[in-house]
């Protein structure tokens, strides 16, 4: 019995080492813990031939040494001439295939530029920058247009949007025709335009919303090169430096290569100043007051005109602009209105017609409220107080620089500045001191206490209860608080001189979030920042060019580009007591590289190998 269970267990043994063997020569992945494939993927042939002439077909079929996949096609391949029929681009096994549905034109290189969207199927090996070209002509066109593209107001780098050249030079062929030939930017904001042919161009980008290659939709944004394009080659060479490790240097051979030109265009995006200009539904949550928006700014606040009530008092309502003027809320200030649970009335306003000019429009609106409060049943017990709420905004200890302001919940009444009492105190004794008083022009719920203060001062302010009364006949609590003004080694001082600006300009200091916190405008040569709070501060200069004090966009049809923008390639770092004087020139740097990495929002993705 024992010599049997011994044979068993060989037999056993034997069986499970061949179901091993047989299960390790099915499997051909690598093994767990291998080294990972760091090569994308090659070209092995292609139908048509790279750079084949005379090709007329429209089916492209490219074979590559293993499996590959495509990302996002639609968006990453790009094809040019471009196409008006979208066509399709997919993966068979080892093969990315193009199916065109536009009719070829004759004579005319065509360029599929795959950017960085195929990689292996397993490992994600992208194969970058690939692109493939034919012609249906007897020659290969070869010359190419580089350049960047950044915002205009804010030198970001922008992705994605195309970039197309025009060989009618007429200001009507990027309103009319589709592009030539075109590209579009990475995630750095380059591009290039590939397989252009010898001749002169005018030079476009587009956020292209409806995909037909021409500026005809108004908000798309857009910009363009004042001068034209002639793109040209000339022999060149550069060094190649191969490393034998992250610190020594192995070789360093010169490379022969064909440059293109130009190479180094500077686009800046815009967008126009265009707003269609309608009403947006009315909003009516509580029982006084109403809101009406609008799609855009509004110049002036429009009077309604009761068309189902008949107010008792002639000014039966306060108009509050609000939402940057997109917004007016209407305080009903007549009982006999507000307890009305459905207003009718007649409102007339500027409202874009079909060629986007303003014409005034009437409309009647119904004004409804939905839920009206529910009246409290009547007890012994007095209803409690609800009193005015007034937020003053004055910190204990208060920059320089600051103006305290006064916001209430609701409008008021004939407020002016006796109802507030400011001291400072002079020798421990509290005197009344002078300040200048003033309602928010934007705004009838704030107000503004303001004076010229000086270092270390300290003050206090106090208002009495029902000092105040609101239009609804609310009242304040009293308040009282005292502030002391930072003294001046607290703050610094930065002072900028500027070179390479002939124009009027101002400097706008930014934060790290790249949001302005102070502006001064440049005079004889250069812009003073008095009492900075000790931080990192970046800076960017307008040249405003109008002098409206303002940054302000482009406008193709009066061949406007917009107010140009540079960015201090560095930042300031402002500590307590110090005084700062730094040198600017804004064209010692090219602009596409100006703007500091920490602030820019579309920052290039890190490549991370695999371990």
């Amino acid at each position: 019995m024992k010599r049997k269970s011994i044979t068993n267990g060989i037999v056993a043994g034997t069986v499970l080492c061949m179901l091993a063997l047989m299960y390790s020569c099915a499997n051909m992945a690598s093994p767990n813990g291998g080294p990972y494939d760091e090569t994308p993927p090659r070209f092995v042939r292609s139908n048509p031939a790279p750079n084949q002439t005379n090709f007329h077909g429209k089916k492209i079929e490219i074979e590559f040494d293993e499996l590959v996949q495509l990302d996002k096609p639609m968006e990453n391949v790009i094809i040019t001439p471009p196409q008006l029929q979208l066509p399709v681009v997919k993966t068979a096994g080892h093969k990315v295939v193009v199916e065109l549905k536009d009719t070829l034109k004759p004579n005319t290189t065509y360029t599929i530029d795959f950017t960085n969207s195929i990689a292996d199927n397993n490992e994600k090996n992208v194969f970058e920058n690939f692109s493939f070209a034919f012609s249906t002509g007897d020659q290969i066109d070869s010359l190419e247009v580089a350049g960047t593209l950044l915002n205009a107001e804010n030198l970001e780098p922008m992705p994605g949007i195309t970039v197309g050249l025009h060989a009618n030079l007429d200001d009507s062929a990027f309103v009319k025709l589709p592009f030539d030939r075109t590209s579009r930017t990475n995630e750095r904001g380059h591009f290039i335009i590939r397989n252009v042919a010898a001749g002169t161009y005018r030079l476009y980008a587009l956020n292209d919303v409806n995909r037909d290659y021409k500026f005809d939709q108004p908000g798309e944004d857009l910009a363009f090169l004042d001068s034209l394009v002639v793109p040209d080659f000339y022999p060149d060479t550069r060094q190649d430096t191969l490393w034998k490790d992250t610190l020594t240097v192995d070789t360093i051979t010169t490379i022969a290569f064909t440059h293109f030109t130009p190479d180094d265009v500077v686009l800046r995006l815009f967008k126009e100043k265009f707003e269609r200009q309608y009403i947006l539904k009315p909003e009516r949550n509580t029982e006084n007051v109403f809101t009406l928006r609008f799609n855009a700014p509004l110049d002036t606040v429009p009077v309604p005109v009761p068309l189902n009530f008949e107010p008792e008092q002639n000014e039966w309502f306060l108009a509050q602009p609000a939402e940057a003027g997109k917004a007016v809320h209407f305080w009903l200030t007549d009982s006999t209105v507000w307890k009305k649970d459905t207003l009718a009335i007649e409102l007339t306003y500027p409202k874009s017609d079909s060629l986007n000019i303003l014409q005034p429009q009437t409309d009647t609106l119904r004004l409804v409220l939905r839920n009206r409060p529910k009246e409290k049943k009547k007890n012994d017990e007095p209803e409690p107080i609800v009193f005015l709420n007034m937020n003053i905004d004055a910190p204990g200890k208060m920059d320089i620089f600051d103006t305290i302001s006064v916001t209430f919940d609701e409008p008021v009444l004939e407020l002016d500045k006796e109802r507030f009492k400011l001291e400072i105190e002079e020798d421990s004794v509290w005197k009344a001191a002078d300040f200048d008083f003033f309602q928010d022009s934007l705004n009838l719920l704030n107000f503004y206490i303001n004076r010229k203060w000086d270092y270390a001062q300290r003050f206090r302010l106090q208002v009495d209860s029902a000092a105040v009364y609101s239009v609804y006949g609310k009242w304040n609590k009293p308040y009282s608080s005292e502030f002391t003004i930072k003294t001046e080694d607290e703050y610094g001082h930065l002072y900028i001189n500027v070179a390479g600006v002939d124009t009027t300009a101002f400097i706008e200091l930014l934060d790290h979030s790249d949001n302005p916190v102070r502006k001064s405008p440049v005079k004889d040569g250069g812009a003073l920042f008095m009492d900075l709070k000790p931080d990192k501060y970046y800076a960017r200069i307008v040249l405003d060019v109008n002098g409206n004090n303002k940054w302000d966009t482009g406008n193709y049809a009066a061949k406007r580009q917009p107010e140009e923008v540079y960015y201090y390639p560095g930042f300031f770092e402002i500590m307590q007591n110090w005084q700062i004087e730094q040198n600017w020139d804004v064209h010692a740097k090219p602009v596409e590289k100006q703007k500091p990495l920490d602030i820019t929002k579309n920052k290039p993705k890190e490549q991370t190998k695999k371990a």
